[in-house]
């Protein structure tokens, strides 16, 4: 009888294991079943991307809106820590959203106004800038915002931050027209717009200056413009002396500074006096200074010389279409800077 047990004990042992091994090589096999599924689900792309505030959207909502499972997760522990997304720029340091990323998924990315930087409340303000002191309410006064300092915007509630945000979008802008210009700064908002629109004073005389010619105006002048920036102001000096001057202001929307939002406010407050545009000497100008022009193509300059050297020059813009030198589209560009001397100037 002993010796029977003692030969059946090595049989249960082996039978012991082969079970726990076909278990581990099952549950291996869903590891790897479910990594497949987790990878093949990672390379799929959605098909619409959705808006989504990251501030209050869950993991699912997040996956659903086209934010990849990485991000999604930091997005929602950053949350956890107490994060709050004041402006969609903050999303961009999230950790593993790239530039790229950011700037696909960014049209979708909605933050809700009780988010949204905005000034705190007076009180808020005194208490944490000036604890020994007891906070008071504010006694609003009318002022021009156009003319309003960082220092003095934060005299009335916003933080040192959101002041100097104002001053910058103000700048950028060209200063602000309307109280939905004002608005529309991402530090202001609609509620704090609503506040102070009974105390602020737009400039009048600012908004409608006199007209300004854009080939003899320097860059202060260009700066009264409302509309032009100082960014502006100075692509608009460079692309005036690569071209010669203006023949009509639509040449400043081949700026990628000038929106076509900022041009619909500068456009009736300036001018081109063509005759002020310097010529170029077709039949005579060195390579050099015809290849500075912008509008004069690396092919068109090879052509002008070839065929220079051949026919001695040209007297109309006509006869440079003809001979290939300009499409008609080119020509019409070149056209008003181009002189047809026999002589060298």
């Amino acid at each position: 009888m002993l010796r029977g047990i003692t030969a059946l004990v090595p049989m249960v042992l082996i039978a012991v294991a082969l079970i726990s091994l076909s278990r581990e090589r099952k549950a291996q096999g869903n590891v790897e079943k479910n990594s497949d599924l987790i990878e093949r689900y990672d390379t799929i792309q959605p098909t619409k991307l959705l808006a989504f505030d990251p501030n209050t959207a869950d993991y699912r909502t997040l996956l659903s809106a086209g934010v990849p499972r990485n991000i999604a997760v930091n997005l929602i522990r950053w949350r956890t820590t107490g994060k709050v997304f004041r402006i969609k720029e903050d999303l961009a340091l999230c950790y593993g959203m790239s530039d790229s990323l950011y700037f696909v998924l960014e049209p979708y990315i909605t933050i809700a106004e009780e988010f949204r930087i905005k000034p705190r409340s007076y009180d808020s303000y005194a208490a944490s800038s000036h604890p020994q002191r007891t906070a008071t309410p504010i006694a609003y006064l009318p002022f021009k915002i156009d003319t309003a300092t960082a220092d003095y915007l934060s005299t009335i509630g916003f933080t040192p931050r959101q002041a100097a945000l104002v001053v910058r979008y103000r700048d950028m802008i060209g200063g602000y027209r309307s109280i939905e210009e004002f608005a529309e700064c991402y530090a202001v908002g609609d509620s704090v717009a609503s506040l102070l629109k009974p105390y602020i004073i737009f400039d009048v005389e600012a908004n409608t200056p006199t007209l300004v010619e854009l080939n003899s105006a320097d860059s202060a002048t260009l700066r009264s413009v409302v509309g032009i920036g100082e960014k502006s102001v100075v692509e608009i000096l460079r692309y005036r002396d690569l071209l010669g001057g203006y023949y009509s202001i639509e040449q400043l929307s081949e700026l990628d500074v000038v929106t076509e939002r900022n041009f619909e406010k500068f456009s009736q407050q300036i001018y081109c006096d063509s005759a002020r545009i310097k010529k170029i000497n077709i039949n005579f100008a060195s390579p050099k200074a015809l290849e500075a022009h912008p509008y004069i193509t690396s092919r068109a300059l090879r052509r002008i010389v070839n065929k220079r050297q051949l026919k001695g020059g040209w007297s109309t813009v006509e006869e440079l279409i003809e001979d290939g030198i300009f499409s008609e589209d080119e020509a019409k560009h070149i056209a008003p800077y181009l002189s047809f001397g026999t002589h060298p100037e």
